[in-house]
């Protein structure tokens, strides 16, 4: 029997500054209010209405994470790190952000084995530090989603114009006098592009998935066939001229793994698609461990085999690879089928990226987080059409004035917060009992091991960016942050495990991802901070004064109507179901 509809409270002005006034009871009841997996699962994914369609297999995961990830990452960052901030080395800081995406990828698996819901990141954090920091952590991930889609969308114009012969990477672009330098240059082309795609996506996931895995595969013969092209033209002594494989030395290396780290954007998207596959429990952890390896893999083929066709110091910003075969070989004709192949592997990405984006924000919806008229998925295509076509215009706006440079360091931040408390979050549902019937065990072990990991590995950060460096801190730190983790690990039971898949040797690899996720965020600039202060401020108050609101009327009102519900369906003869009791997350 359906569900009896909420009654929704006519917001009156005075309704409005009522609610207001109440804002500081409403975030005591609200912000640690947890949802249980099954809850996730069945009563809040019900408020869709239509159920997304299950046709994914694994071999589509594989894809779409592969495709989210390369279009990204070779064409957008390579270039730019190797010549500023790594030089030849680029490669080992692809190996160090491999690493961390890999160990992070291990947790959003078994989190997404355990809820195979479109939530990804924000769920799994709603259900484990309640409502306040999912929120967060799922504004981050749309944040990430979107600044990132729009910058790989204005590198897309600048291959696209190289594939078509024209020199200058920039001249599709339409300089206007009247605004401030990083946004004067207007692209229309990437704007189409995001658009275009908005429309595939809003039509059918399954045929915007085959249309990607076809584009997948022509991208790695595609990557083959430059990869070969590069070493065949290049000459090993470009690796250590003019200074050395590292002439930054281990700071520009690590420095640029922070960098890099947004070319791993896109396998976390792959979580999302787990309303839609046929079996979550198998296809997932080959999806997402699968795709982040072998793009991994492609990543420091395609660097080093940069690095050895050109010095680092004559690599240029934009558009690196063509602009490489053009000046360095005199093979135009092959400066414009990279130029081809990069577009191509460009769209494929924001294909997967923005088909992500859309499933988070329709879950944040269904939370009543945000207007809940994004969360819809439309009854005959089966897709969250609305939040697609939200984000898609968003996306548009931003590709059409902002600059790389200023939203890339942002997007890298964004992208490991939300690692590292997914991270924290698997190590809390490990170690902490949730159960009901008063099996519940104390977090405060876990919660005082996740502070003195945070502690210790900010503590090696800082002794690391000092000027000079302090060894000794490194040692120091380093050495407690090992300590800490194995008393933890010997001391305190595990008491909660995944029974399909759960990641091996916890609480290492866990442990491991929340101190590389410390680690490389202090690598980036202070101004990509400060904007990222200035979000995180916007988000917190929007949640403060709409999203606290929205959902004490829609979830609490709902509880304080179950008695009601209960006795009209009783005078019907038919039975009341259950009310749906939430969790809250024990204080230390």
């Amino acid at each position: 029997m359906a569900t009896a509809p909420v009654a929704r409270p006519h917001l009156s002005f005075s309704t409005i500054l009522r609610s207001l006034s109440q804002t500081p009871h409403r975030l005591r009841r609200r912000m640690f209010v947890t949802w249980s997996p099954d809850q996730e699962l069945n009563q809040v994914r019900q408020r869709s209405g239509a159920d997304m369609k299950r046709k994914l297999e694994w071999y589509d995961l594989v894809a779409l994470g592969v495709a989210g990830m390369l279009g990204a990452g070779v064409f957008v960052t390579t270039g730019r790190v190797a010549h500023k901030v790594s030089g030849p080395a680029v490669f080992v800081s692809y190996i160090v952000a491999g690493v961390s995406a890999l160990l992070s990828s291990m947790c959003y698996t078994e989190f997404s084995v355990e809820m195979p819901v479109a939530g990804g990141a924000f769920s799994y954090l709603r259900v484990t530090f309640g409502e306040f920091v999912g929120y967060f952590g799922g504004a981050n991930i749309l944040m990430e989603y979107v600044l990132s889609n729009a910058a790989v969308a204005r590198t897309f114009t600048e291959y696209l114009s190289q594939a078509f012969g024209v020199d200058d990477p920039k001249s599709w672009r339409v300089e206007v006098d009247g605004l401030a330098k990083g946004y004067n240059a207007l692209d229309f082309p990437a704007v189409a592009l995001i658009l275009l795609i908005t429309l595939c996506l809003c039509h059918s996931t399954k045929e915007s998935s085959i249309v990607n895995v076809v584009m997948t595969v022509f991208h790695v013969i595609f990557f083959g066939v430059v990869i070969v092209a590069c070493f065949a033209n290049g000459n090993p002594k470009n690796l250590v001229k003019p200074r050395g494989l590292a002439p930054f030395g281990a700071r520009g290396v690590l420095d640029g793994a922070g960098i890099v780290y947004v070319s791993y954007i896109g396998y976390d998207s792959v979580s999302t698609m787990a309303e839609e596959i046929r079996n979550p429990s198998k296809s997932l952890p080959i999806g997402i461990a699968g795709s982040v390896l072998i793009v991994s893999a492609l990543y420091c083929l395609m660097a080093l085999a940069l690095c050895s066709m050109i010095p680092y110091d004559e690599i240029l910003d934009d558009a690196s690879f063509s602009s490489a075969f053009k000046n360095m070989v005199g093979w135009r004709w092959m400066g414009n089928v990279v130029g081809v192949g990069a577009s191509l592997g460009i769209v494929a990405s924001l294909l997967v990226a923005m088909l992500g984006q859309a499933r988070y924000l329709c879950v944040v919806g269904r939370a009543r987080l945000v207007p809940f008229w994004l969360a819809k998925v439309h009854p005959s295509t089966g897709t969250p059409i609305n939040a697609t076509i939200f984000l898609g215009i968003c996306t548009a706006s931003i590709a059409l004035f902002a600059d790389l440079e200023i939203v890339i360091e942002m997007v890298s931040i964004g992208t490991l917060l939300v690692f590292y408390l997914v991270a924290g979050a698997l190590i809390y549902r490990r170690y902490v009992k949730l159960g009901g019937g008063g099996d519940i065990s104390s977090p405060r072990p876990t919660l005082l091991f996740l502070l003195l990991l945070t502690a210790t590995s900010i503590g090696f950060t800082l002794s690391w960016k000092l000027n000079g460096g302090y060894w000794w801190g490194l040692a120091m730190f380093g050495a407690a942050a090992i300590a800490i983790t194995g008393i933890f690990h010997r001391k305190v039971p595990r008491n909660r495990s995944t029974a399909e898949w759960s990641v091996p040797l916890m609480p290492w690899p866990a442990a491991a991802s929340i101190f590389l996720s410390v680690f490389l965020m202090a690598s980036i600039r202070k101004r990509a901070f400060l904007r990222f202060v200035l979000w995180s401020c916007f988000i917190t108050l929007f949640y403060a004064l709409y999203g606290v609101h929205s959902t004490f009327h829609a979830e609490e009102m709902e509880l304080e109507m179950e008695p009601e519900r209960g006795a009209s369906e009783s005078n019907h003869g038919e039975p009341s179901p259950p009310p749906q009791a939430k969790l809250e997350v024990q204080g230390p």
